[in-house]
């Protein structure tokens, strides 16, 4: 409809009268409001130690800026401006942001991390996850989507132009903008101190860019930061020199003891198990063992009960990357999906093709599944088989049930040429826990068996049982008499995810609660006599400790390795995927320069530093 005017004063006076009103647009600011208050129950929710409640003491203690808050909700607010209906082009913002704060807090749980653009890499991981990620929802997270549910029934009383406005789009972006740099170019760049982290940058804690920036600003300045490192890392010579000479500083000279080559020559089977936790370990519950076969396994196994877990963003395949090449992966993305091709000469398998073993890697799901089918490949496995190399007779959860995964992988195993070095993950034991009535052994108290935690108890004895009759079967063929059997565990699984939900039962399955981190490395051979080692240790140890069972020579790993070997070591900590220092040390300086670990191993993972070595 087209509107006259007796003067150009009338419509110069309506004109802004339109501007005015559309600024106070009941639609935008309604969605305004409604993601103000959702950005700070977000950081109540990530504030909290299992993301689970709201912890009320954050905004107090941070004390936010609000004025960083408004600039950067109304920067994205203001592009409904430019649409014709704008009343629901607000609505649509918000809708795009709340997944995004959903997605934030549910990845959180999870990876204690957030979302990122790496992770579009890692859609075909979606397949079958979608009882997992729905596992991972608490009854917190409906503060964050309920304006979107009262916004319908409200929208029918909200007034507006409900028309583009570009001149309105122009006021609230550019004020926004100018307010965002001024605090930029003050704070960051003027009166920066060193001690202090700067605002508009992504931190090893990202949680304090959330309460700084808002998720919204969090993600803006995340997704800068991804295109920076998304250019190939060029290390000069002095980096290289630099970096070598770290790793070599980091490495032990003691003498050789009674452990040196005494499993060479045998097979190895590496079985990793799809988040045990080491606390179910020898451990009972309501009288019966949760894991009865890898506790016969103790008797002729060097068993560590401090092993930590070192995964980062790229979870499951982040355990196969360091348990096979002594390195951390990235600290951005996964490493599979980011660097599948990049060159390990000192991993397990390129040490052991030297001395003649055949090497396979057979997971129980799809090879796209983190990329691993490439990045093992990669890592120096001669035959990777997925889910597409095995009869597909039973299903449970993700994959092919572990019990079907192991009756078959005897076979290949039997067929492989001696000696041989296997790779075998499972899976059945992966969160949410669903296992078929018929497949539960343990009789447990009707609370216990109903929770999160006594599922995990259920999944854990099925794994542990299939895992004894892999092995009674290897026996029979005869195999088992010269071969070692490595069992550990890829991450957490119960305090990973479902904490919270074990706090809520009753204390005396508290124990659950105390594992930190820890999953457990047993090294089992009929001819070794069992021993208990408590020292701290991580992933990244494996590959030097089997390398020394093994008699393959330190000077094969020198400089191209973080880990050092358990079995004769005078260090007794772990570095964790957070940055963590666990363990002793003789001083501050000591422990700033293994932290540096995370850093070298980020820079040669990024560099493809062994590339042509």
């Amino acid at each position: 409809m087209v509107r006259l005017f007796n003067n150009p004063t009338e419509e110069l006076k309506y004109s802004i009268k339109k501007m005015v009103f559309n600024i106070f647009n009941s639609s935008f600011i309604y969605n305004f409001i409604g993601i103000l208050l959702k950005t700070i129950f977000f950081i109540m929710i990530i504030s909290d130690d299992k993301a689970s409640k709201l912890n009320t003491n954050i905004i107090s203690n941070k004390n936010p800026s609000l004025i960083i808050y408004v600039a950067f909700i109304a920067l994205i607010l203001s592009f409904g401006f430019l649409t014709k209906k704008s009343k629901w082009s607000f609505f649509i913002i918000n809708l795009v942001i709340t997944v995004i704060y959903i997605g934030d807090i549910l990845y959180y749980r999870s990876n204690s991390s957030f979302l990122n653009p790496h992770l579009l890499q890692l859609t075909t991981n979606l397949d079958n996850l979608g009882d997992s990620i729905f596992s991972l929802f608490r009854k917190v997270d409906l503060l964050i989507i309920l304006d979107l549910i009262l916004f319908i029934p409200i929208s029918f009383l909200i007034k507006g132009f409900n028309e583009r406005s570009k001149s309105v789009f122009a006021i609230i972006s550019i004020t926004s903008m100018l307010v965002l740099v001024n605090i930029y170019i003050n704070h960051d760049v003027i009166n920066h101190n060193s001690k202090d982290e700067k605002l508009f940058s992504i931190s090893w804690a990202p949680n304090e860019n959330m309460y700084a920036l808002t998720p919204i600003g969090y993600h803006v300045v995340d997704t800068v930061k991804y295109f920076k490192e998304s250019k190939p890392l060029n290390l000069s010579a002095e980096e290289k020199n630099q970096i070598y000479s770290w790793l070599v500083g980091q490495e032990e000279n003691l003498p050789d003891n009674k452990y040196k080559g005494s499993l060479k020559d045998k097979n190895l089977l590496i079985i990793q198990v799809e988040s045990l936790e080491n606390f179910v370990i020898g451990k009972e519950v309501d009288g019966q063992e949760i894991t009865p076969n890898m506790n016969k396994l103790l008797k002729n196994s060097l068993y560590f009960n401090n092993f930590h877990e070192q995964t980062y963003k790229g979870t499951t395949s982040d355990a196969e990357l360091i348990t096979n090449t002594s390195l951390l992966p990235v600290r951005a993305g996964s490493t599979f999906f980011r660097f599948p091709n990049n060159s390990y000469p000192s991993s397990l398998p390129n040490l052991l093709k030297k001395r003649g073993y055949s090497t396979v890697a057979a997971h129980a799901d799809k090879g796209s599944y983190w990329n691993w089918v490439n990045a093992l490949s990669s890592i120096g496995y001669d035959k990777c088989f997925d889910i597409t190399a095995f009869e597909k007779d039973e299903k449970i959860g993700m994959g092919l049930s572990d019990e079907s995964f192991f009756k078959q992988l005897a076979d290949i195993i039997d067929k492989q040429g001696k000696p041989f070095l296997n790779f075998a993950v499972t899976l059945t034991n992966h969160g949410p826990f669903v296992l078929p009535d018929e497949y539960k052994t343990l009789h447990l108290e009707d609370e216990l068996d109903k929770s999160i935690l006594g599922k995990y108890f259920q999944t854990v004895r099925y794994t542990d049982k299939q895992i004894g009759m892999l092995l009674e079967e290897l026996d029979k063929k005869g195999i088992l008499d010269n071969t070692t059997v490595v069992i550990y565990g890829d991450h957490e699984g119960i305090n990973k995810y479902y904490a919270d939900e074990v706090e809520k039962l009753p204390s005396k399955y508290h124990f659950a609660l105390e594992n930190d981190l820890r999953v457990p490395l047993i090294i089992y051979s009929k001819n070794i006599k069992g021993e208990v080692f408590d020292t701290t240790a991580g992933q990244v140890d494996l590959l030097p400790t089997l390398a020394y069972l093994m008699d393959i020579d330190k000077s094969e790993l020198e400089g191209a390795t973080l880990g050092r070997n358990l079995l004769n070591t005078n260090k007794d900590f772990v570095i964790t995927a957070l940055g963590e220092y666990k363990g002793k040390s003789h001083s501050n300086e000591e422990v700033e320069e293994r932290i540096k670990s995370l850093e070298i191993s980020d820079k040669i993972i990024n560099s493809n530093f062994f590339k042509g070595y």
